[in-house]
């Protein structure tokens, strides 16, 4: 029930979820239960039908009756105490009582992450979560966290957010050994507030592989003159800057060039990777399960990609691999 275009755009987007997906996946829909009846007969008789819905059964989507919705205005604590019956803390409970394997939402981020400290709780030793979001670049995709999740962090919080961003990297994108790099002013240690200056000190000493410093120029180069970068780390307040402005890059582009008069489509499919829907969310990393933040303005391709990072998630058990990591680190540091 949560986002600009819900429910009609979450329906859709799941829909077409089902469409791709191997047969054996379901999905619930969580809200009111009236509203959502109507939204299926009318994208299954209308226009889905006509795009061709191959493997789309009706009981591969079981609805979940949730009769409060948490507004995007609502401040996420008085949210989640005052509504305990939303969309929001219902489909979180489903999943903390074993009924579902991950959450998609594109409802309120900041609900969202309460919600699922309470229900789903964080990894021992973790003192935050971090929202996880895929930067395109000029070589290959790089995570950034914190997004958006964490305003305020201590050079600890930046230090376990590199440990939870190294095996998003390694589950997710892939990728042996990631390089991490710290968001700063300056390459050099010494750059940057003294949190930062204290976090690179940390990440020094963490074992990770640490590159050092990165500056906002080499997040669109996916490198810097060490070498490419696979994770970078901030506080959610320079996270949330950063992708915002990226979120605006293509737009201006596209404006930019059609006023030249080049021709749009081909610009369009080159631009592809910077839109946000790309992607379709991002994971809320750190919690004791899987749970998805998706863009407010999640369009239906949107809420489609966000169900696949679910997917790909929860195959990859990437929350088994950061509980495991975090154990290992909390008994070096019981060793020590």
């Amino acid at each position: 029930m949560g986002g600009d275009f819900a429910p009609r755009a979450t329906v859709a987007g799941a829909l077409q979820s089902l469409a791709e997906l191997d047969p054996t996946h379901t999905i619930q829909l969580v809200g009111q239960t009236s509203v959502i009846e109507g939204e299926l007969r009318t994208l299954l008789a209308g226009e889905f039908a006509t795009q061709g819905a191959r493997g789309v059964r009706r009981e591969r989507i079981e609805i979940v009756e949730a009769p409060d919705v948490i507004e995007m205005v609502d401040k996420p604590g008085a949210a989640v105490r005052g509504k305990p019956n939303s969309s929001m803390i219902v489909g979180l409970r489903l999943q903390a009582e074993g009924k579902s394997d991950a959450f998609v939402s594109a409802g309120n981020t900041g609900a969202q992450m309460a919600a699922s400290m309470i229900i789903l709780k964080l990894h021992e030793g973790l003192k935050r979560p971090a929202i996880a979001t895929i930067f395109p670049t000029a070589r290959q995709p790089v995570v950034v966290l914190d997004s958006g999740a964490n305003v305020d962090c201590s050079a600890d919080e930046l230090t376990q957010f590199a440990r939870l961003g190294a095996v998003y990297a390694e589950d997710i994108l892939g990728r042996t050994n990631p390089a991490v790099g710290l968001l700063s002013i300056g390459e050099e240690p010494e750059k940057g507030n003294s949190v930062v200056k204290e976090a690179h000190e940390m990440l020094r000493e963490s074992g990770l592989n640490f590159i050092g410093n990165v500056e906002g120029r080499d997040l669109p180069a996916g490198q810097c003159d060490r070498g490419p970068i696979d994770v970078v780390i901030c506080d959610g307040f320079v996270g949330n800057v950063v992708l915002k402005f990226y979120e605006a890059v293509a737009p201006m582009m596209l404006g930019i060039l059609k006023k030249a008069g080049v021709e749009p489509e081909r610009l369009t499919a080159a631009l592809k990777d910077l839109d946000y829907s790309e992607h379709g969310g991002a994971p809320l990393l750190g919690v004791r399960g899987v749970s998805i933040i998706s863009h407010g303005k999640s369009s239906p391709r949107a809420i489609k990609n966000a169900i696949r990072a679910a997917v790909r998630a929860v195959e990859s058990h990437m929350d088994e691999h950061i509980g495991r990591g975090l154990q290992s680190v909390a008994g070096e540091g019981e060793a020590a």
